[in-house]
């Protein structure tokens, strides 16, 4: 049986190496701790003596990052084997990889809900209302935050699927 891609172009290879997957996984890791610490920087510069302003962060600047967060646990918990599996079912695919990709779907949609969250609350409270620098600070923060953590997952995503040069794929 021939098997049949969705698209005309065949899916690119990535290399196989060890040192790559390493150095990626580093790399979302220290993503991951830029996005943290820049939304932690914001929360404690909201809280200091030299934020004279009205505006300070609370929870809702808080949750496009827990959403962001929830997202990247959940599509770093989907193999991509899982989503491969077009062995014996109509239109490529059977429950099992249908399920990882409805799951997959959902991760994604709440990196990019933590993503629009953080603009859309970046524009209400600090844009909308003409706030300047240092106070604007805090919005930019949580845009960046937000951003850092989505490049995380997908930097993560990728090398966590780079199959290094003495892995063997067994299958009955």
């Amino acid at each position: 049986m021939e098997q049949q891609n969705l698209f005309r172009f065949s899916a690119f290879k990535l290399p196989k190496s060890a040192k790559l997957r390493m150095y990626g996984v580093y790399t979302a890791g220290a993503c991951y701790a830029i996005g943290f610490w820049s939304m932690v920087d914001a929360a404690m510069w909201s809280k200091s003596a030299e934020n004279a302003s009205d505006v300070h962060v609370t929870f809702v600047d808080w949750i496009p990052f827990i959403c962001s967060t929830l997202g990247m646990l959940v599509v770093n918990s989907i193999e991509r084997g899982n989503l491969m599996d077009t062995n014996n079912s109509f239109m490529g695919g059977s429950q099992h990889a249908w399920a990882a990709r409805v799951i997959l779907f959902f991760g994604f949609a709440l990196l990019a809900g933590g993503l629009a969250g953080s603009l859309m609350t970046f524009i209400i409270k600090f844009i909308s209302k003409h706030i300047s620098f240092p106070t604007l600070g805090m919005g930019v923060s949580n845009v960046v935050s937000n951003g850092f953590i989505m490049l995380s997952c997908i930097i993560l995503w990728v090398s966590q699927n780079i199959e290094d040069e003495y892995s063997y794929s067994l299958a009955l």
